[in-house]
């Protein structure tokens, strides 16, 4: 029997994969850890985190099988963060993480100094909060002693293969959200480097995410019990393994991830040029391309609705009341954007508003709001991909509020798109094996790997009468951000 190790490096935890070379999961594991927040709208996190959570999870996941079976790992993580590495190869600072807000000075400086057009030129994109670059400007201004270390700048799935195999790498889909990277011609952008004060040298070595970038060092084999010659791929950016875990590959896919964030992922073959860079232009892991539309809070909204202000753990039950005869009619709206916002709006300054309320308002209708106003911000970010002429019929979706029927009844109808559920929920976590499995020869594609072993669990069909109803109410949804955007910049002013 093969064993491939599928690594998905989130923001609270890491969730490590066993599967053999069938597609069965033989064992899962889950490794928390904390999340930094040291002033408001900032977060960062400890990569040493993640080597401890990684380095110890893996011999847990592998009790009661032998480690001698594994012949390949693959890492699917959070994008954007920020890892830098002295001379030694020593994290210098904590790792500013993709939801961190304190970059807005940056953002500024390159869509409008810089421009949007160029950004656009160099990168395919233009410049948002999250994303990596602006985070290299912030510490050149804020932290020049630390900006003056740098050796390496590293993504955090690339941090820990780093760990596993003693190479800088990074792969062209997770690179693609630096603002650092050519995405059409897949190279670092010089121009992009100069400006941030980079060079080539101090950026890993790129690499297609099912190629192999090493082996695992001999010191890890043996603490993991596993052999030195384990391959491991170089894995992707979240989204882009969970679309490989989703079978979301070749032209036209589309997949909708409901997790702590949200994202909206469109495959393709070729390379599209954006006039609208709402959404983002990146690589893909199967090795074409995608559009992606990013929004910072997602699931994370209800699980901030339900753990600091209902203050109950039974998620399911909050959702009893919203019957049927509910959905469509509610007059309570809310806008999710707790930790500002990027797709497609790109504004930290935008915060989480609920509006509509009135006495009658219950615990139930502000629950609804809260799962209605996910589905419409996905919708943002689903038109501007309309607008470009893309057709979005049908959808996979994943992620923790995947796991709600309601939630997924509600997107559907507001998207007015088929959503259909795979029988694997592990996103990354499998598409980081699958990829694993690529990079050792198992498969000769990625496509291929995907035709074999994602299948449909489940389908939400949209229902017309309700499409009609929630058609009404995004339209109202989609006049309350433009209202309260002055406000909101006049508030994070105080």
């Amino acid at each position: 029997m093969k064993l491939y190790i599928g690594v998905d490096l989130g923001t609270s935890a890491v969730k490590l994969l066993l599967m053999d070379e069938l597609g069965e999961i033989k064992n899962v594991v889950s490794k928390e850890y904390p999340l930094e927040f040291p002033q408001p709208g900032w977060s960062q996190q400890a990569p040493e985190d993640w080597r401890k959570a990684v380095l110890e999870g893996i011999p847990e996941l592998l009790q009661g099988f032998n480690g001698a079976d594994v012949v390949g790992i693959g890492c699917g993580g959070q994008m954007h963060g920020m890892v830098i590495l002295d001379k030694d190869d020593n994290v210098i600072r904590p790792a500013i993480l993709w939801n961190d807000g304190r970059t807005a000075k940056q953002v500024d400086y390159l869509n409008n100094v810089i421009t949007k057009e160029k950004l656009a030129e160099m990168t395919a994109n233009i410049a948002f909060a999250g994303f990596t670059a602006p985070k290299v400007l912030w510490v050149k201004e804020n932290e020049p002693e630390n900006f003056a270390k740098i050796e390496k700048l590293m993504l955090p799935k690339d941090y820990v293969n780093y760990i596993l195999t003693g190479v800088h790498a990074c792969d062209y889909s997770d690179a693609s959200g630096m603002l650092l990277l050519d995405v059409e011609h897949k190279c670092w952008s010089k121009e992009m480097l100069t400006i941030c004060g980079m060079t080539e040298a101090q950026m890993p070595k790129l690499f297609e995410s099912f190629e192999c970038i090493g082996t695992v060092k001999p010191e890890i084999a043996k603490l993991l019990g596993i052999s030195e010659n384990v391959k491991v791929a170089a894995g992707a950016g979240d989204n882009a393994a969970a679309a490989v875990g989703t079978g979301v590959v070749g032209e036209g896919g589309c997949n909708i991830s409901l997790g702590t964030s949200g994202t909206v992922f469109i495959s393709s073959k070729s390379f599209s040029k954006l006039d609208n860079n709402a959404i983002h232009n990146f690589d893909h892991a199967d090795g074409g391309y995608h559009l992606m539309g990013c929004m910072l809070s997602a699931a994370s909204c209800n699980k901030w609705l339900m753990d600091d202000i209902l203050q109950t753990k039974d998620y399911a039950a909050e959702q009893v009341p919203i019957t049927d005869d509910k959905l469509g009619e509610n007059h309570v709206y809310f806008l999710p954007y707790l930790m500002g916002e990027r797709s497609p709006i790109n504004d930290t300054n935008a915060r989480g508003t609920f509006i509509g309320m009135t006495m009658d308002t219950t615990r139930a209708d502000l629950v609804q709001a809260v799962l209605e106003g996910v589905a419409f911000a996905i919708r943002d970010s689903v038109e501007v991909a309309r607008s470009l002429g893309v057709v979005i019929n049908s959808s996979k979706i994943c992620g923790g509020g995947a796991k709600s029927p309601l939630w997924k009844k509600i997107i559907a109808n507001v998207l007015n798109a088929k959503l259909e559920s795979p029988v694997s929920e592990q996103g990354p976590g499998m598409g980081g094996a699958m990829l694993a499995m690529v990079a050792c020869g198992e498969y000769a594609s990625v496509q291929e790997v995907c035709d074999k072993f994602v299948k449909v669990a489940s389908v939400v069909e949209p229902e017309p009468e309700l499409v009609a109803k929630y058609e009404k109410r995004y339209q109202q949804f989609k006049a309350i951000y433009p209202a309260c955007k002055a406000l909101f910049a006049d508030f994070v002013k105080e």
